[in-house]
């Protein structure tokens, strides 16, 4: 059996056994034995009868038996199966939204709610927390240069959301107070209301046609200036990872080396951007489940990752978690989904 095979092609009993199976282990994380399940009230089946129906399904490669005398767990194939065909999600409850929403309305620069609802995301799914941050270029509305010694100073760069961001920026020799002064003064008339780029191809067509109004020290500094926030614009982090340690919990004490792998692959934050990229062509959510994506293979871990739109309702950026394949499918994925639907309310 494949991962896309229907829940069709098992019969009722298979069916019963296969689902309390899955939903035993997401909630223990421990194999379940077949005398566990005969004790529930929902399968009226003997010990011997649910040993016959799980070995069925262990053959279909569903379900697989960590020891030879130990119960079941679902496979990675059967988790696929599960969550395509069987799982009844359950909406975010109100207690949920509210503590999603409240990271959102503070007011700030976008990467602070977006840090927010990432980290109350990781809070309540008891995973890491993931967002990809929209790459967008800040549109410009006042600069500043403050003096810190004889060979640098401060580069202060304000947005027209609001937002204000310092660099260290290394000065040519002989630069003076005044010199920054008129610097600051040249950038922030003529480069307001633009973009990094903007700024600095406008700048370059100046210098070309010999039409700037500043002598060559100020120009050497508005040139650096514009060039530090651009190589910084374009370094920026693509990415932002909370609750990492939601990850280690008294259930890994066994499987710390699975931890350790994981732990690794979240420091590799481009290549996760990399593997969440793929969610953005989509308009739904989607689930990685363990070695159906190269980069958790050997941690064995689950992604869940919504796209969320910005104000042309375009797709931006992504927001999901990252936890073990075990975590609870059911309430996490409408959580991510919600998630996404609060982002793309506040970017419009």
């Amino acid at each position: 059996m494949t991962p896309t095979t229907p829940m069709t092609e098992l019969n009722d009993r298979a069916r019963d056994v296969f689902r309390l199976v899955v939903e035993s282990y997401l909630g223990t994380g421990l194999p379940v034995a077949s005398r566990t399940l005969s004790k529930m009230a929902a399968l009226s089946l003997s010990p011997a009868s649910i040993r016959n129906v799980m070995q069925d399904l262990e053959e279909l490669g569903l379900l697989a038996a960590p020891h030879t005398s130990a119960g079941r767990m679902p496979t990675e194939t059967g988790l696929r199966l599960f969550v395509d065909g069987m799982m009844q999600a359950a909406l975010p409850s109100a207690e949920e939204r509210r503590a999603i929403e409240a990271g959102l309305a503070e007011a700030g620069p976008i990467e602070e709610a977006l840090s927010a609802a990432t980290a109350a995301l990781s809070g309540l799914s008891a995973c890491a927390g993931i967002v990809m941050v929209p790459r967008r270029e800040p549109v410009l509305r006042q600069f500043g240069f403050v003096p810190l010694n004889d060979r640098q100073a401060l580069a202060v760069l304000v947005g027209q959301d609001g937002s204000v961001e310092n660099r260290v920026l290394d000065l040519p020799p002989g630069v003076s107070p005044s010199m920054l002064n008129e610097a600051a003064n040249f950038m922030s008339a003529r480069f307001a209301g633009m973009t990094l780029r903007q700024a600095g191809d406008h700048l370059a067509q100046e210098m070309e046609n010999e039409r700037s109004a500043l002598d060559g020290a100020a120009r050497d500094l508005v040139e650096r200036g514009i060039a530090i926030w651009s190589h910084d614009a374009d370094d920026r982090p693509v990415l932002i990872v909370r609750g990492q340690a939601h990850l280690i919990d008294d259930g890994t004490a066994a499987d710390l080396e699975r931890v350790r792998q994981l732990l690794e692959q979240l420091e590799g934050k481009q290549e996760i951007s990399r593997l969440l990229e793929s969610a953005l062509a989509g308009s739904a959510t989607k689930i990685f489940i363990g070695s159906e994506n190269k980069l958790f293979s050997l941690s064995g871990s689950s992604v869940i990752a919504a796209p969320y739109r910005g104000a042309d309702g375009r797709v931006v950026g992504v927001v999901g978690v990252i936890g073990p394949t075990r975590l609870n499918y059911a309430r996490v994925i409408p959580m991510v989904d919600f998630t996404a639907q609060t982002l793309s309310r506040l970017m419009r």
